[in-house]
Parts: structure tokens; sequence; C-alpha cells
């Protein structure tokens, strides 16, 4: 048993000493550093208790007692509220078509149609068909939020982006490509941008060469509204819940907020009308510190539904 304890007593500081020099580097949330956790005081060391088994007097595993020596936060009791409905939105029928229209380039070179169609899990896919051109270069689409004009060179590229071919008076076939950007509502999209997808050749004439903007096709959205139970209300700053609402949707309601030092998970959600597990359905990959109810400073949330 003294051979144990002293093990894990050996592990615990050197992840406090790992801790102290790399930040939350040991906490879940991906490779890139994590903002700092919302409280900033420090706590006085626990320490290690006895381990007789896997597991302690008090139930606690050994990657637990690990988990705590690491911890410069005091303990923070789960936050407690009433029972409260499962947070829920409607869907939308596979196969709704939300966008539809033909491209055609100001020339006449490049022809093809378009259908925006969601998918499961409430996402969207974008069907290319009866593609055809005259250029001899190929040719792409892309779908953009911010519309460029004819003759402007692509920047970046957007959602559903595609190569739909080189030059062939024989349309297509229909290929599906996933709408990984727009989410739940692609509507926030204001065009299908047809550009050259030329590599750098001193033959290719300029108006047709690498990125030129071949075509640009404005975007009519009929994306069903949906349902949801959750709708955040900001009742104003509050203790542990200080944070600021940068976005507001359409209709006023609070969008997004952003964690300020010592903010507390429960305490967010009672400032908008939440529930704890609503906060965390709009936010899926939400970090708190360890068991404790802490938030990150700085971090940004979801509370818009529609972009969950």
């Amino acid at each position: 048993m003294h051979t144990r304890t002293t093990r894990i007593a050996a592990v615990a500081a050197a992840l406090a000493l790992t801790t102290t020099v790399s930040g939350c580097s040991l906490l879940r949330g991906g490779e890139d550093a994590l903002p700092a956790p919302s409280r900033s005081t420090s706590a006085t060391p626990t320490p290690t208790p006895s381990v007789t088994a896997d597991t302690d007097a008090a139930g606690q595993t050994e990657a637990d007692l690990l988990r705590e020596s690491a911890s410069p936060r005091p303990p923070t009791a789960a936050p407690t509220e009433e029972p409260r409905p499962a947070p829920t939105m409607s869907s939308i029928a596979p196969g709704t078509v939300v966008s539809e229209g033909d491209v055609a380039s100001p020339k006449g070179s490049v022809h093809f149609h378009f259908r925006v169609v969601a998918d499961q899990d409430d996402r969207f896919a974008v069907q290319y068909s009866g593609f055809t051109s005259t250029l001899p270069v190929p040719v792409s689409a892309s779908f953009l939020r911010v519309t460029p004009a004819v003759g402007d060179g692509m920047s970046h590229t957007g959602d559903g982006d595609h190569q739909l071919g080189g030059a062939t008076t024989i349309p297509g076939p229909t290929v599906s490509v996933p709408m990984a950007q727009a989410g739940h509502d692609p509507s926030f999209l204001g065009a299908l941008v047809t550009y050259s997808s030329a590599t750098t050749d001193a033959a290719v004439p300029v108006e047709i060469g690498p990125g030129k903007v071949l075509a640009v096709t404005p975007l009519s959205w009929s994306v069903p509204a949906r349902t949801t139970n959750v709708h955040p209300t900001d009742g104003g700053a509050a203790a542990n819940a200080t944070g600021t609402v940068p976005s507001t949707t359409d209709s006023g309601a609070p969008a997004s907020y952003v964690v300020a030092p010592d903010d507390l998970i429960g305490d967010v959600a009672a400032r908008f009308g939440l529930s704890v597990q609503d906060l965390v359905w709009l936010n899926p990959s939400l970090t708190v510190f360890g068991d404790q109810q802490y938030l990150y400073e700085g971090t940004t949330m979801n509370l818009d539904p529609l972009r969950r």
C-alpha cells in the first residue's frame, strides 16, 4: 500500500508541475491551448489520500486523485436546478429542396443545374447536374456568403466547393457534395460562384485564368421554419455570470456569450433562462474545469439553437 501511495503522490506532483508550466494542456479540448479557467485564485494543495485498492474510501479512482492533484481550483458543487424537459429541435425531412436553379455564364460557355437538399441529421448537400462547357480549362463551383463579380479573382473557396469538369458537350451526371459549413441553415449564403480551376499557364487567356469568376448566380432560399423549446433571454449580468453578449438573432434574442472571470456554468445558464442541459446542448464541445463548474475565460458560447 505504501508503494502505491508513493507512486500516485509522485505522479500527482509531476502533473502539478506540468500544469504550472504548460497551463491547461492537460484538460480536454484538443491540441490547442485552452484559455484560462474563469476563476483566477489558487487553492492550497490537498495531500494525496491513502489508497488501498483501485478506489479509496470515498469511491475515487486513481485518475480522480491525479486530476484533483493537478487542479489549482477549490471544489465547486455541481449546479442544482428543477427538472426540465430535454432540449429539442424540429427536423427538416431528408430530400427537402431548399434552393434550386440553372447556371449560365454571361457568354454562354458554361451551363449546369444545382439543387440544395436536406440531408441526414438536418444537414444539407448540393447536387450538381447537366454540366457542359466549351472552355479549355476545368471549371468549379462554390457557395459564398459575400458575392464577388464576374472577372474577379477568387481569394478563397466556400461551401459545397466542387470541380465540375473540363470542356464537354455531353451533360455531366448528378454529383452530390456535402455542405459542411452551412450547418442547420444555409440561407446565409448569398450566391453560387462558378470559377476557373485552370493551372498557371501562359497560354490561358487572363479572363479564364486561375480563380477567375465566370458566373455569379444569386440564391433564393426556402428553408422550412424549425421549432425548438430552447428560448434564451438575457436576464442581465449576475454573480458568476458577468460576461458580454456580442451578438443577437434577428428577433433580438442573445446569440452568443463571452465567458468572464469566475463564471460558473449553472449561473450562466440561469442568466439566460436555460438549464445546464440546454447550455450543453447548444454547445456540444463545452468544457468546464475538470469536475468543477468553472467555464474558460474568453470562450465564446453559442446561444442560438439554429447555429448549434
